[in-house]
């Protein structure tokens, strides 16, 4: 019995030695060596008293075909020694698991990054291949920005952090923005460090604003303004770039102690107000376009980079409280003057109005003083009409040219907007864009003919019009007026009494002024009775041969009634 005992015990340790103990397989990656791959399954020799099988599928590695011979060596786990089959139950993708998992606990701790594959989408995130293990990838952690599309980064192996690992629970979260994030700032300080004024660099736009861009340079931003976009005229950013466009531009300034970085592009080509005297001289027309329009001018592009400003006060000879929209209309292409070039300054003044005749100089040429015509009255002020003329312009008629005998203020109510009215051209200042008309000049001047007939020291008969404490207003002839002063009413100083008249009354009295520019005469009875005196004097004696003053003025009275 003895025997028999130590025979089985010899049995039992042969056994174990030749298998192994299945509490110590069991659960464990072993080696194994394929005898042979039916379709979709494999045969794997593991050493034990039977084979096992396991599933092609199981040695996939995504994006990459597989690749099995019989004899190679292949890594399994197993699960069992046998099933009901009498087989070795194995594992391929647990394998995996284990030595993964084995590997990422190691880079979980020591930091260090690890490579995965991207190859499936779940809610809010994505799988990750590493090695075997499956990992999670949230969406917020794929990239430093937001990424519309992931196509691209699927199936490709890509570095991972790995940022929580529970191996009971099988989960794996990892981060492919850390990574991204730590490189970035690795190239940040190696960029920052090199950079200086001048450099040349490529980068990507990142974001665009009203006021500019921000260019990514490789782990640091610069702000592209939008005056350094382009020489020409550029409204918003959009117009020349786009999100994720590649531009080469120049560091213009860089501050170290904040690090803000300012680019430019427009920098990297020639700069078109070099020489720009010489190619646009004062008083040259040129063609352009209308980039902007602003409520003191509008902006026309000569060439890409050089603008002119056509003021509001040169762009038309006759519209001149208008805004600049109601003439031009942006990207419209006009002819301009150029009226004046700051190169220092950059500026450039030109002309719209200069390139066509001034209406001023047209209506001189066509209508010179003299000349009568008729136009609608477009507007009565105090000080005058308003007439509209040939050439869209105005002319005005002064209150003083109104009528020759009704006061200017009584005249021009007669008038009103709208009436046609026929005028005589005065003047014309083409300097100062005045026209002077007159509508009492399409007649002739009733004074000027009343008063040929009428010469100083002349003694005529007026009739009385007007009493005033001062004299006495008289009319002379037709058409015309005068005045006798109170001190010329009479030779005797108690005469000189301006109640004595009464309007309507007629008088005799000597022209002493014919004044053209009140357009009335001036007249004395008392100097047409010193006159007579002095006549009768000389014909009937005087008073010292004996013949008293009164005698000698009845005297002529006397002949006068005879001769009258």
């Amino acid at each position: 019995m003895a025997q028999v005992s130590a025979a089985k015990e010899s049995f039992a340790a042969l056994l174990e030695e030749s298998f192994g103990s299945s509490d110590s397989l069991e659960g464990t990656v072993v080696k194994g060596r394929i005898l042979s791959i039916d379709n979709d399954q494999v045969l794997i020799d593991v050493g034990l008293k039977s084979e096992g099988r396991v599933a092609l599928k199981e040695f996939a590695v995504p994006g990459q075909p597989i690749e099995l011979k019989a004899g190679d060596t292949v890594e399994v786990y197993l699960e069992r020694m046998e099933d009901k089959n009498g087989e070795a139950v194995l594992s391929r993708e647990k394998a995996k698991r284990e030595e993964a998992w084995t590997l990422l606990e190691k880079s979980f701790t020591d930091q260090s990054r690890v490579t995965g594959i991207i190859f499936g989408r779940v809610k809010g995130g994505f799988t990750v291949d590493l090695n075997g293990a499956v990992a999670f990838l949230p969406g917020s952690q794929v990239d430093i920005r937001p990424v519309r599309d992931i196509t691209p980064l699927m199936g490709t192996p890509q570095p991972f952090q790995i940022l929580k690992m529970d191996r009971s629970r099988g989960n794996i979260v990892v981060s492919r923005r850390a990574v991204l994030e730590e490189s970035r700032a690795e190239a940040r300080s190696e960029l920052v460090a090199s950079l200086k004024e001048g450099q040349v660099l490529q980068g990507v736009v990142k974001n665009i604003t009203d006021y500019g861009a921000f260019v990514d340079l490789g782990g640091v931003d610069g702000l592209l303004h939008v005056t350094d976009i382009a020489w020409r005229r550029i409204n918003h950013p959009s117009e020349a770039l786009q999100i994720g466009q590649t531009v080469t531009v120049q560091v213009i300034r860089f501050n170290p102690e904040t690090q803000r970085i300012s680019l430019g592009m427009k920098q990297l080509e020639a700069d078109p107000w070099e020489g720009v005297e010489a190619k646009y001289p004062p008083q040259a027309k040129f063609k352009g376009r209308v980039t902007n329009i602003t409520d003191y001018g509008a902006f026309v592009e000569l060439e890409p980079g050089i603008e002119g400003l056509v003021h509001v006060s040169e762009m038309s000879w006759t519209k001149k409280n208008v805004h600049p929209g109601k003439i031009v209309s942006t990207s419209q292409e006009v002819e301009v003057m150029v009226l004046d070039v700051d190169p220092v300054k950059r500026r450039i003044s030109l002309g719209l109005k200069q390139t066509m005749q001034n209406p001023w100089e047209a209506f001189v040429e066509k209508f010179p003083g003299g000349t009568e015509l008729e136009g609608e009255v477009k507007n009565i002020t105090e000080f005058g009409l308003f007439v509209g003329l040939p050439g869209d312009i105005d002319g005005m008629v002064h209150l003083s040219d109104l009528d020759w005998n009704t006061p200017g203020e009584q005249a021009i109510q007669e008038y009103k907007k709208g009436d046609q009215v026929k005028v005589k051209v005065l003047d014309v200042d083409v300097e100062k864009e005045r026209i002077s008309l007159g509508i009492k000049q399409l007649a002739s001047d009733p004074f000027e003919s009343a008063a040929a007939g009428v010469k100083k020291g002349e003694v005529v008969t007026c009739t009385v019009t007007q009493v005033t404490e001062g004299g006495i207003e008289v009319e002379v002839g037709e058409g015309f007026t005068g005045f006798i002063r109170k001190s010329d009413l009479s030779r005797e100083r108690s005469e000189q009494r301006p109640d004595r008249f009464a309007v309507g009354e007629k008088v005799d009295a000597k022209v002493t002024q014919i004044d053209r520019g009140s357009r009335k005469i001036g007249l004395s009875i008392k100097a047409k009775e010193v006159e007579e005196e002095k006549s009768a004097m000389a014909e009937f004696g005087s008073s010292d041969s004996g013949a008293s003053l009164g005698d000698i003025l009845g005297a002529a009275l006397k002949r006068k009634q005879q001769n009258d």
